[in-house]
Order: C-alpha cells, then structure tokens, then sequence
C-alpha cells in the first residue's frame, strides 16, 4: 500500500509540474576566468538554463523553445543528443571604432537535443560564456520533418534572480526608438526594448540585448511574472512573427554582466558576436566630422519643402562647404534637396524622388565644388518608411551619388509605430512595425546594396544596433534614441540626465548619430536645453559616433570660438576607449585615445546634480609629460539659468600619475584634451 502512495503521488508531480529536485542537469560550462556558469536542464523534458556569476544565481531557471504556427510547438519531450565544450581566445582588429583591437575570448558549449517522440526533431542550443556575460542562440539542422519553420513566439525567459531597478523603453510605441528612458522596479516595466539595463540589489549590473539580427524579427522583452521575463519577437502583420526555409540559426540572446555600470559599457560582447567582415576590403569607410544643412529646420528658420524659407538651395549648400573646407570637416550634409517633399511623407513617403533635385539645388555643380575644397556632400534619403516605394530607387539613388563622389548616406525612416510599409510575402502591400523581420531584411538591404557602390550609411529611425558593424562595416552608426533635435522641438526636451543614460542603456548596443555640439544652447521659439555648454563639448566623447555632426549654425560657431575649438580638435576615431566611472543617469566619464595620435580625449556628463569627480590620469602613458586643455564650467555655471554659457578653457601639464578634480555644474559636463610633450 506504501508503494503505491507513492507512486500516486509521483504521477502527480508529473502531471502537475515537477518538483525542483526532479530537474536533470544535462550540460553546464563555465567562462574563461571561471567567474560565470551556465547550467542547461531538462524540466519534465522542458529545456530551461541558470546563470550563475562567482556562485551566485543571476538568472534562475528559465525556459527555452518556440511556439510554431505550422507545426507542434518546440517546447518540451526533449532529450539530450550530445553536448559539446570548445575554446576561442582570439583578437581581431576594427577598421574604425571605439578601440582598434579587440579581443574575443570565449567557452562555448553546444547542447543538441532531440524529441523523440515528435518525428525526432532536433534542435541545437549554443551557448558563448564570455568574462563578461553569455550569449545563447537557437539552431535549426536541415531536417526532413522541420523543412519550414512558422515562429509565432519564442519561449525564451530571463528569469533574473534578484529584486532589480530597470532603465527602460517601451517597444512598439508610436515614436519607435525615440521614448524617453525610464526607470523602475524590474516588477513594474511593461514590454521593453532592448537594451534593457539592471541593477540588482548587490549592485551587480546586467543588461539584455541581442546580436547578428538578420532575417529574422527583433526581440522585445514582456515582463511575465514577478521578475521574469520572456521574448516577444516584433509582430508581422500577415502571419508568424519569423518564416524561415531550411537549416538556420537565431540572433543572439545577450546578457552582459558586469560590477557596476562603467563595466557594462566596456564589453565587447555584443560585436564579438557578429560574424567578421563580409565586405572585404573597406578602406573606403572613412570616420569624420560633418555639418550640416538641418539644424535650421529643426528651429523653423529653414524648410525641408520647395519655397521661399527652402535651406537647400545652392547658395546655402556652398555656404556650408566653405566653413566646412575653413574648419576641417570632411563632409556637409544636406537634406531637403530632392523633390517630394511638400506631400504628407511622414505618413507614406510615396511622393519623394532619390535622383531629382529642387531646382535650386544643383547636385553635380556643389559636388564639384566641394571636391576642389577637400569636402565631400553627405547624402540624405527620406523614405517616409515606404519601403516598396525607396527599394524600387534605392539602385538608381545610389549610382548617382557615387557618381558625384557622395560615399555616405543618411537615411531616414520617419513614422508612427506600426505603419512602415512593406511588400508582403504575398506580393501585396503591408503595413507593419519596421523592426519586424520584413523590416530586418529591407535594412540589411540597404547597407549591402550601398556598400557595392562604396557607400556608407548612417541609419535614423533605425532597427536597432546588434552589432553588425563588425560583419558590414559600412554601417557606421545610427540613430535609434531621441536625439538633440528634441531640444528644439520636443515636449518635453531631453532631460538633464539623458546623456548619463544613453551611455549604460542605448549605447550598449553601438555607435548613435547624437548630433551633438550646439553650443547656442537653445531650440525653436526659444527652448533651453538642460545643458551647459561644456557638456555640449563632452558630448562628443561620451555619445560615440564614427560620423558625428557638429549640429549647430556655423554663425554660432563663430561666436563661441574657445568652444568651437574643441569641436574642431576633437577626433571621430579611436584606438581605445576607456569607461572611467558612471552610474546610470547620474554621470559618465570617458576617455578615449586619437587613431593615428598619441592624444587621449576625455569627456564627463552629469544629469542635474553638481559633482566633484576624482580622475585619476592611469590611462595616460607612463613616463611621459601632457598638456592638458581643459574646457570646464564655470563657478557659476547652471543649466537652469543663463550661467549655462559659462565656460572655462585652461591648460595645465599633468602625468599619468596625476589626479585631477572634475568639477561638473548642474547639466554639465568638462572636455579636455591631452597631448604629450615634446
């Protein structure tokens, strides 16, 4: 009678959940410096996976599998095939970025498993266990009985192990990219994009992201229960989320891990899990500063339409390039120049021609003429997000900018989430969100048939960065967050804090086109920023882009010459970069050294607080003598009142044992360069 109780109750477990000690550990692996473990279980023939870092639950036991539209869903009888462990610890170089080498050292373990009992459909799970955190992608082997795979969502979970504060978006939101980040208990988010940063009660920091999006639709994340989190992929309009033909893999489900937020922004992780260069020889992608025709728009002055206030006319274009040629930018870009502009593109784009000018715009005359200056015009494709209506030009558009020597294109994807249009897989067209995997699939796009003509491409109103830089390099940066025109514009501006968030939160994932650097301190019908213009100068180190625009009227360079200075000075290429300290929204400090130069630039943000920073000088080179120019606010200096203008420049000789006190006003910042000694 014993025996049978016993058994009633164990068939019990099984039908109502197993109990903890009935999990199988099937395969685990550790991190080169044996700091963090990954174990993969079996739950009741569920698969689920736990992190641990130094023998501390990270991420508790969470689910891993799919749910499919044609087919029974992945989600359980499995059993373990073979499991594999190898070893990478390699360094390879980037051909531009935050740091010239980086190193790419890794474990990887390989779980295969198997349902029997469902045609034995099998599945790969790979996981990468870094130093600093895991990424773990899904695997599908060619398989006669899983020819075509319909995925209507992932089972993937995050289950983080502690109570946690999050820096958050929300996806699927009508601005895109462009929320405001916001803070919160990890119980209280809602569906977040990623990245999506933690910090957990003990201070550890980790961050969610994925890497190599390609054909395949942006993951989200949905807070389920508690502090558990599951993948939501982006939604196509007409059917599965994801349809794939064959054998294929996943992006790359990221979780990077570090002691506090300065570490996180230090990782590699993301780009060390893009495939190398596919573009061969790319010494044609060329790092620079710019200005612009567009910041007058953006304060009404100028129109992107035909008509009297039109900014890109010729005789403005030519003034652009002349202080461009006097100041040292490589590149002016121009928008508003081609015709369609006067239709309600942010709600089609339908109108807008890539090959024809206004009439006041001459293309192959202001091309010409900024060659014989040593600038070159920066291009600029609306599209309205018509996807359909951009790829049928997209050829054409491009041979005529290569054609008048334009190598780099700004597009621009202006829309309400949910609306970009594309052609569905029934040859109608669809509307959708521009991160679903039709969407994926048109970026890609537009970076691969750029780079035939040798051109590269800065992307706003982007899908997110996952780090595919590193496979195409001609993806230089992006925008993919608010950025400065919102302080002319938006209600409300970006906030006092939003640089001192952007570093530990958007740009986890890679370069931001920030548009940095304007120094009137003020928007459309007299909007003030919520900064000082010292914090405008370090912007340029702290918000990395490989092409950076120096956002401002040239007029009002010329009235701020100690600060234009350093916009002229500083570099748009590094051969290191060094994250200094920095908590999320309240300050960063960054230091990054000159490709080509011996010089470092360092750049620090604070959110409304006034902070006195210890900097110790460890990064510079022992030994040696720098003379440190310093751009600082002032006393007085305040982002709430006219004292914002209030900058100090001076210069002093420091050593790589020296300490120096940054003293940071409300909404500041402090900028310097150091150079050797002779």
């Amino acid at each position: 009678m014993h025996l049978r109780r016993i058994a009633a109750v164990l068939a019990a477990s099984f039908t109502l959940g197993l109990p903890a000690w009935a999990q199988e550990l099937i395969a685990s692996a550790t991190s080169p410096d044996q700091q963090i473990g990954v174990e993969v279980q079996l739950d009741g023939g569920k698969l689920a996976y736990t992190v641990k870092r130094r023998g501390k639950e990270v991420i508790g036991l969470s689910r891993l599998g799919f749910n499919l539209a044609n087919a029974q869903k992945l989600d359980g009888g499995f059993s373990l095939r073979e499991q594999k462990i190898s070893e990478h610890d390699g360094t390879w170089e980037q051909p531009w970025g935050e740091r010239q080498f980086v190193r790419n050292r890794y474990r990887e373990l390989r779980v295969a498993v198997e349902q029997k009992n469902k045609g034995n459909r099998r599945l790969d799970i790979v996981f990468r266990i870094y130093d600093d955190g895991i990424g773990f992608r899904y695997e599908f082997p060619a398989q006669p009985q899983l020819r075509d795979v319909e995925i209507l969502d992932e089972l993937t979970e995050f289950t983080v192990a502690q109570p946690a504060t999050a820096w958050w978006i929300p996806a699927g939101e009508l601005p895109g990219l462009e929320e405001q980040v916001r803070k919160a208990p990890l119980k209280e988010i809602g569906i977040a994009n990623t990245p999506l940063t933690l910090r957990l009660d003990d201070g550890t920091h980790i961050a969610f992201h994925e890497a190599a999006l390609v054909d395949y639709a942006s993951m989200w994340l949905r807070k389920v229960d508690g502090q558990k989190l599951r993948a939501m992929l982006a939604p196509s309009s007409y059917g599965p989320a994801v349809v794939k033909h064959g054998a294929f893999t996943t992006p790359w489900r990221t979780v990077q891990i570090a002691d506090n937020a300065a570490g996180l922004a230090m990782s590699d992780l993301i780009l060390n899990l893009n495939e190398p260069n596919k573009l061969g020889d790319v010494s044609w992608v060329k790092p620079s500063k710019f200005v612009g025709v567009w910041w007058e728009m953006h304060l009404q002055s100028g129109t992107w339409n035909a008509g009297p206030k039109h900014a890109a006319n010729t005789a403005n274009t030519k003034r652009y390039i002349d202080f461009a040629a006097k100041n040292g930018f490589r590149g002016v870009l121009v928008e508003g120049w081609n015709q369609g502009w006067e239709s309600d593109w942010g709600h089609g784009g339908a109108d807008f021609s890539f090959t024809k000018s206004y009439p006041d715009f001459d293309l192959p005359r202001l091309a010409a003429y900024a060659k014989s200056k040593g600038v070159r015009l920066i291009g600029h494709h609306e599209t309205g997000a018509n996807v359909p209506a951009y790829e049928k030009q997209m050829d054409a558009a491009y041979k005529l900018y290569a054609m008048h020597g334009v190598d780099s294109v700004k597009s621009g994807y202006v829309h309400e989430a949910g609306s970009a249009l594309f052609t569905g897989r029934d040859g109608k067209p669809r509307f959708g969100h521009y991160d679903s995997q039709d969407g994926v699939r048109h970026f890609l796009k537009a970076v691969t048939e750029a780079a035939k003509y040798r051109i590269a491409i800065d992307t706003h109103e982007p899908i997110k960065d996952t780090g595919l830089r590193r496979t195409y390099p001609n993806w230089m940066t992006r925008e993919g967050a608010r950025g400065v025109e919102y302080n002319a514009w938006g209600n409300p501006p970006n906030s006092v804090d939003h640089e001192a968030k952007l570093v530990f939160t958007r740009m986890l994932s890679g370069p931001m086109d920030y548009t940095p650097g304007v120094l009137s301190l003020v928007g459309a019908d007299g909007k003030v920023f919520n900064s000082t213009q010292a914090k405008q100068l370090a912007n340029f180190v702290v918000i990395y882009s490989p092409l950076v625009m120096a956002a401002d009227l040239p007029e009002n360079y010329e009235k701020y010459p100690a600060a234009f200075k350093f916009i002229r000075d500083v570099p748009a290429d590094w051969a290191d970069t060094r994250v200094l300290n920095g908590e999320v929204g309240e300050f960063a400090t960054i230091a990054r050294k000159a490709r080509g130069s011996q010089d470092w630039y360092l750049g620090a943000v604070t959110d409304g607080q006034a902070r006195t920073l210890a900097l110790p000088l460890g990064f510079l080179e022992q030994g040696k003598r720098y003379t440190a120019e310093i751009y600082r606010d002032g006393d007085a200096a305040d982002y709430r009142t006219e004292r914002r203008f209030d900058l100090v420049t001076e210069t002093r000789t420091v050593t790589a044992g020296d300490t120096l006190q940054l003293k940071l006003a409300p909404g500041g910042g402090q900028a310097i360069r150091f150079s050797p000694q002779p």
